[in-house]
């Protein structure tokens, strides 16, 4: 067993966390705020019809927009409210429970690898802090040679850049660009944001 995720430890001192969220999701969806921004940028990362990990989906919001610009797409969270939300509210994808830091997406009947991996929604300074490196490890291991990752969080969560960039290159990933937003803003020493654009070395490891 690994450490319990920091997203799981605040579900279990407030149990009705999860419904919050999904619900303020939701409402953000229902007065037409623009929750799409991260897939956006994915998708001009990606080839059409491209196999994509929505890695700590939520309730499904990256991943579905993916799904619609015709990616096939499988979210997986360690939140079972989040996953049945998506499953209601975003039926097409695969979503599936599961820790990123000990799943076995061949159990569950997921095949690898894949074309590329996001990560958004600071799902990275929500995992348990030893098992940070684990996941980036396991993103570095379900994506094809050649293949890319988008990962998006708050540096002033408790886990900094210089911090995630060491984990990254210590999984084998080489960083190919940091920016400040999804919209591409450059990447600044006092950004309290870091978008970061890794990729797999061409060659299998």
């Amino acid at each position: 067993m690994v450490e319990t995720s920091l997203w799981m430890q605040k579900v279990a001192e407030n149990p009705g966390h999860s419904d919050w969220y999904v619900e303020r999701m939701r409402g953000l969806a229902r007065a037409g705020d623009d929750l799409a921004g991260e897939a956006r940028l994915v998708d001009a990362m990606a080839s059409r019809g491209s196999r994509i990990l929505d890695a700590g989906c939520g309730p499904g919001r990256v991943g579905a927009a993916l799904a619609a610009a015709g990616h096939d797409v499988v979210g997986v969270d360690v939140d079972p409210v989040l996953i049945a939300a998506a499953r209601e509210d975003h039926p097409g994808p695969r979503w599936v429970v599961g820790d990123l830091a000990e799943l076995d997406l061949a159990a569950q009947g997921v095949d690898t690898p894949f074309d590329l991996v996001v990560c958004a929604g600071n799902v990275m300074p929500f995992l348990a802090p030893s098992t940070r490196g684990a996941v980036l490890s396991r993103f570095h291991e379900w994506l094809a040679p050649g293949g890319r990752a988008a990962v998006g969080f708050g540096t002033d969560r408790g886990y900094t850049a210089d911090d995630f960039f060491a984990d990254a290159a210590a999984a084998g990933f080489h960083t190919d660009h940091a920016f400040d937003t999804w919209d591409l803003r450059p990447f600044e020493p006092d950004s309290g944001f870091l978008v970061a654009v890794l990729s797999r070395g061409a060659e299998a490891t």
